[in-house]
C-alpha cells in the first residue's frame, strides 16, 4: 500500500493587475458571497447526526466553536451536506475523521470539502485499500488538507490517543492502536474493507459523553471489553447493525447508553438484525432514536445533561420537543445476562505493514484565540496488566447508592479492572457484586489493573 504521510501542501495565490486606459475608473470587485452562516458559540457541546440514508455523518460543535465532522455519508448525502453544513459553521472544518473506507462514510467528502473546507483530517491508515480510496485522500491533501493518523505517539505507545478540542472537552481514539496493538484480522466485506479496525471515538464534555463506534464489528468489541476501555456513555453512535457480531450483548451492558441513535435509510427497519438488536437495546434501557424514522438528531450538553431534539417527532409528540439525559445515570445497576469481560475472546491479530510512522500531532491552533486543538500529548493512559503480587481479602462491599459518596476505589467481582469510587462506571455495579478497597495499592493488590476510563 502506498506510504500515507501527514500532507500540509502551501499555496501561493497570484494575482494579476490589469492595465486600466487612464480615464476608465477603478474595477469594482463584487463582494464574494459568504460561505459560512453559523451563529456564534453559545458554551454548550452540539452534536448533529445528520440524516444521510444509509451511512454515517456527525457534526460536533464545542462549547467555543470548534468542529469535528465524523464521516461525511455516502455520495446520495452530497446535496444535503453541502447545504446543511454552512448553516452550522462560521469557519472550515477543523477536522474531519473518516471512520473507515467505506463509501457509506465517505462518499461525500470531496463535495463537502470543496463547499465548506478542512484543516485535517483523521483517517485509520489500513493496509490494501482501494485505488479509489488511496485517490480520494490524494485529492484532499492536494487541497492543503493535513492527513493524521491514529496512531499513539511512538515515546509512549501504551496510552490512548486524545485530542483536546478545548478545555472540558476531549476526543479519544479507542480503536485502532497500531502499530503499538497489531490489527484485528476480521474477515474484510467483498471489496476488502476491514471494518473490525475502524476508528471509535468517545466524546467527552464533563459529565457528558458520545462514543461513535464507526463501523466496529464483534471482534472490535470483544478487543475493547478485554482492555478495559468501555465505560457508560450517555449516547451511543450504533456500529451499523449488519456487521458481524456487532453490537452485542456484553458490549451494550459495558456502554449501557441512555440513548442509542441509529442511521439508514429506508430499509433499516426491515432487517431481522435490526430487529434484534433493537431488543437488545431495550434490554439496556435505553432510548432509541433513528434517522430514518426521526430525521436529524440534534443533541446539546451543558457539561450535566443532553437535550435531544428531533426533526420528525413521532405521532402524538409536539414540534420542539426536547428529550433530558443526565450525565450521571439515574438508572438503577442492570441485571446483567451477559458473559464476564474474561469470557470473551479477540480475533486474531496480524501486525501493520510500514505505512506513515510519525504520531499524530495536531499542532496548528484555532482560529478562536481561547479554544485551541492541542498535541496529541494529553492522553488518558491504557494501563499494562499487573501480577498479583500480594492477596488481600476486600475490606468491604459498598453499595452502588453511597459508592460514589465514599472515597477509595471499586470493582465488580466478575471484572479485572477497578475504578476510583466517584467513577460514573461504579453506578452500574450490582451491590452483590461490589469489591471496595481504600488504597490503590489494595486494589493493585488483589491483582485488577487500573480501568482506562476514570485512571484510577
Amino acid at each position: 500500500m502506498k506510504a500515507r504521510i501527514a500532507l500540509g501542501v502551501g499555496l501561493l495565490l497570484a494575482s494579476l493587475a490589469c492595465q486600466q486606459q487612464p480615464s476608465a475608473p477603478p474595477a469594482q470587485k463584487p463582494p464574494e458571497k459568504s460561505r459560512y452562516f453559523g451563529g456564534a458559540p453559545d458554551g454548550k457541546l452540539h452534536v448533529y447526526f445528520f440524516d444521510v440514508g444509509a451511512g454515517d455523518a456527525a457534526l460536533i460543535v464545542t462549547p467555543k466553536g470548534n468542529t469535528v465532522l465524523v464521516d461525511s455519508g455516502p455520495a446520495t448525502a452530497e446535496s444535503h451536506l453541502v447545504n446543511r453544513l454552512p448553516e452550522l459553521l462560521r469557519r472550515e472544518l477543523d477536522l474531519v475523521v473518516l471512520t473507515q473506507p467505506d463509501p457509506k462514510h465517505h462518499g461525500a467528502l470531496e463535495a463537502v470539502l470543496k463547499r465548506v473546507g478542512a484543516r485535517r483530517l483523521m483517517e485509520p491508515q489500513l493496509p490494501d485499500t482501494s485505488k479509489a480510496y488511496d485517490a480520494l485522500l490524494t485529492a484532499v491533501g492536494s487541497r492543503g488538507v493535513q492527513i493524521l493518523s491514529p496512531a499513539p505517539s511512538t515515546s509512549a505507545p501504551k496510552e490512548l490517543v486524545r485530542l483536546t478540542l478545548e478545555d472540558r472537552v476531549n476526543l479519544t481514539v479507542l480503536w485502532p492502536r497500531a502499530p503499538a496493538e497489531p490489527l484485528l484480522k476480521g474477515a474484510p466485506d467483498a471489496e476488502g474493507r476491514n471494518a473490525a479496525n475502524s476508528i471509535v471515538l468517545r466524546l467527552t464534555y464533563d459529565d457528558t459523553s458520545v462514543i461513535f463506534a464507526g463501523g466496529a464489528r464483534g471482534e472490535t468489541e470483544a478487543r475493547l471489553l478485554e482492555r478495559g476501555l468501555l465505560s457508560p456513555a450517555t449516547l451511543l453512535k450504533v456500529a451499523s447493525p449488519y456487521g458481524e457480531g456487532a453490537n452485542s450483548q456484553a458490549y451494550l451492558e459495558e456502554v449501557r447508553p441512555q440513548v442509542a441513535l441509529l442511521s439508514g435509510d429506508d430499509n433499516l427497519g426491515k432487517s431481522p438484525r435490526v430487529k434484534e438488536l433493537l431488543t437488545r437495546l431495550r434490554g439496556v434501557d435505553a432510548r432509541v432514536f433513528r434517522t430514518d424514522v426521526n430525521g436529524e438528531v440534534h443533541a446539546v450538553s451543558d457539561g450535566k445533561q443532553f437535550e435531544l431534539s428531533i426533526q420528525r417527532p413521532p405521532p402524538g409528540e409536539p414540534a420542539g420537543t426536547r428529550h433530558r439525559f443526565p450525565g450521571l445515570d439515574p438508572r438503577p445497576p442492570l441485571q446483567r445476562t451477559a458473559k464476564p469481560v474474561a469470557a470473551v475472546k479477540p480475533a486474531p491479530t496480524e501486525p501493520l505493514p510500514a505505512v506513515a510512522t510519525e504520531p499524530t500531532r495536531v499542532t496548528e491552533a484555532a482560529r478562536d484565540s481561547k479554544a485551541r486543538v492541542s498535541n496529541v500529548t494529553d492522553v488518558d493512559e491504557l494501563p499494562t496488566a499487573r501480577k498479583n503480587t500480594r492477596a488481600e481479602v476486600p475490606e468491604k462491599t459498598a453499595r452502588a447508592s453511597t459508592s460514589n459518596a465514599m472515597g477509595g476505589y471499586r470493582a465488580s467481582k466478575h471484572k479485572q479492572i477497578f475504578h476510583k469510587a466517584s467513577c460514573r462506571a461504579v453506578k452500574l455495579i450490582n451491590p452483590e457484586n461490589m469489591l471496595s478497597w481504600s488504597t490503590r495499592e489494595a486494589a493493585l493488590g488483589s491483582g485488577r489493573k487500573p480501568a482506562g476510563d476514570c485512571d484510577p
